[in-house]
């Protein structure tokens, strides 16, 4: 059986969803399974655009099997070796023969690292700027290197006005039935585009902001991820959000409240905190990093123009939890963002000071002069240094 759906006349959506996913890529929580995307063009010649992860090879196989409709494979275009987006790249190869490999000479090494088979002879080699013509279809190459591997690429369909984007302007879960992304559901929907992108995309800020400017001189109708919905109606609301997500400007003037606790000291004090810059007038948002996974701090540090880090001094360093969220901040390459830091420490609080070490491996991070120290339970005559860190604020 298969389930399939056309995004235009002659583009057929042939992805999956893993409902069964809770752990992408060994590492981010997704509650919501993963929706792992493939298309085919079907004009004079065929066109696959990527294949998808090994956990949804049987449907996709169907799919691909009842849109090609008896035609054989002619292409199959190979935007990003990741595995999730090429483990059944081989399969589809024995299974259509004929068909040649699309990409650039980055891929090539990459994809005889992760196949056995041979392919140097089914491989079609192209560059920035390069067209495929397949009848009235004409595939444009775009170059997207470190979006986010070295050899990723994007491809601009002129006829139907089609950006297929690989891993950029993707998101987490699995698709539930809607294809395209419904306007109307964005403010929601933003929440784990956001977490995706920070997290899998973040660091590299420059090199998405090259592929907008690229992105920017093409006439666009519908951007097609290799994860998450398809983007139509509404697609500016993505596009604005990428500007954002890439120069790494907040986007909005508030303040992520980020703390580890082991006794509960620490997690007062950041409500306390909380509520202050409630008072203040600030959007808040308080993450546990003893509960909440680290890639939900990060996108929350992208979100947020303020950061307040509340943690306690362990073994004479930072809280593992914390340590592990400090560590991916600085390599996401946050910036622009001012920092708080609150440090407990029973007898010897060092936490702080660590912690402003490592950031200052980061551009245009401005940590506050009112960040302060306490020791095991904050006492009602410090409330004071409360105040004076959430007035610097």
């Amino acid at each position: 059986m298969f389930n399939i759906k056309n995004i235009t006349d002659s583009i057929i959506y042939v992805g999956a969803n893993d409902r069964k996913c809770d752990i992408f890529e060994g590492t981010y929580p997704v509650p919501d399974g993963m929706a792992y995307n493939s298309y085919l063009i079907k004009d004079e010649k065929t066109v696959l655009m990527d294949t998808v992860d090994k956990a949804v090879a049987e449907v996709f196989y169907d799919n691909l099997k009842a849109a090609l409709s008896g035609r054989d494979l002619d292409y199959v275009v190979v935007q990003h070796m990741e595995p999730d987006h090429s483990a059944t790249l081989a399969g589809v190869l024995l299974r259509y023969p004929s068909a040649k490999i699309v990409t650039n000479a980055k891929t090539v090494p990459i994809m005889k690292q992760f196949f056995d088979m041979e392919i140097d002879s089914r491989v079609e080699i192209v560059k920035e700027g390069d067209v495929l013509s397949v009848g009235s279809h004409e595939l444009t190459f775009v170059m997207a290197p470190m979006v986010h591997w070295p050899e990723v690429m994007l491809t601009y369909d002129k006829k139907d006005k089609v950006l297929f984007s690989a891993d950029a302007f993707g998101s987490f879960g699995a698709l539930n039935g809607n294809l395209f992304m419904d306007p109307s559901e964005y403010v929601t929907y933003k929440s784990e585009a956001r977490r995706y992108y920070t997290n899998i995309v973040g660091k590299y800020g420059a090199q998405v902001a090259a592929v907008l400017a690229k992105a920017a001189s093409l006439d666009i109708d519908i951007i097609a991820p290799l994860h998450g919905c398809v983007w139509r109606e509404g697609k500016e609301q993505i596009l604005d959000s990428y500007k954002a997500w890439s120069s790494f400007e907040a986007e909005e003037d508030g303040v992520a409240i980020i703390y580890g606790s082991v006794y509960g000291g620490s997690a007062l004090v950041a409500d306390i905190i909380a509520s202050k810059c409630d008072a203040k007038g600030y959007k808040t948002e308080v993450i546990d990093v003893t509960s909440k996974h680290t890639s939900y701090s990060v996108a929350a540090a992208w979100r947020y123009s303020k950061i307040v880090l509340v943690t306690p001094t362990i073994d004479g360093g930072v809280f593992s939890r914390m340590e592990n969220t400090v560590s991916a901040l600085v390599a996401h390459n946050l910036q622009k963002r001012k920092i708080a830091i609150v440090d407990n420490g029973t007898w010897a609080a060092t936490a702080g000071k660590a912690i402003r070490a490592s950031f200052e491996k980061c551009k245009d991070i401005e940590i506050v002069e009112t960040s302060f120290s306490f020791k095991s339970r904050l006492k009602q005559e410090e409330l004071s240094k409360v105040d004076e860190l959430v007035d610097s604020l």
